[in-house]
């Protein structure tokens, strides 16, 4: 799929992740430095909500949407993954009061990113993630893949709740 920047195309670095595929296990940090795994098997339903920076105004209302939601769902993981530090996810969360959902960082290594296929390889956003929603089920199977074709348009919410229901 073709993923645009401001209408310019841009380069992800991978092979992207597809309904049905095994969810990759990876290790991010968590705002409080502490590991999280994210894909792979866990006793929850995964919503990997993907954004390029909590700093921007789209990642933002991704997260605050998220947010809101996560706290009416049950058996779920709400994780957002970015690349910011764990500090700015932080200042971001207590801003917000952002207290529903996981902000975990792929800044250390961009393992995340390149598992999913979703690390930027040009353009201005160059080493930011795609914006994206990936659902997991418990078994670690991807259920649900939205990548947004142009970074700067938030996802359909609705359809990727519809996919855990």
């Amino acid at each position: 799929m073709s993923v645009k920047f401001k209408g310019n195309e841009v380069k992800l670095y991978g092979n992207q992740i597809k309904v049905g595929d095994e969810a990759p296990s990876i290790m991010l940090k968590a705002r409080d430095l502490s590991n999280v795994q994210v894909g792979g098997k866990k006793d929850k339903i995964q919503i990997i909500n993907v954004v390029p920076s909590l700093d921007t105004p789209v990642c933002s209302i991704q997260a605050k949407t998220f947010n809101k939601n996560a706290a009416s769902l049950s058996n779920v993981e709400v994780n957002v993954v970015s690349m910011d530090l764990p500090f700015a996810q932080e200042r971001f969360c207590s801003t917000n009061e952002i207290n529903n959902i996981n902000t975990l960082s792929d800044f250390a290594k961009k393992e995340f990113g390149k598992a999913y296929g979703l690390l930027i390889d040009d353009s201005a956003l160059e080493g930011l993630l795609a914006r994206a929603v990936i659902i997991v089920n418990k078994e670690g199977k991807v259920i649900y893949v939205e990548l947004c074709d142009e970074i700067t348009n938030e996802p359909n919410y609705d359809a990727a709740l519809a996919a855990i229901k």
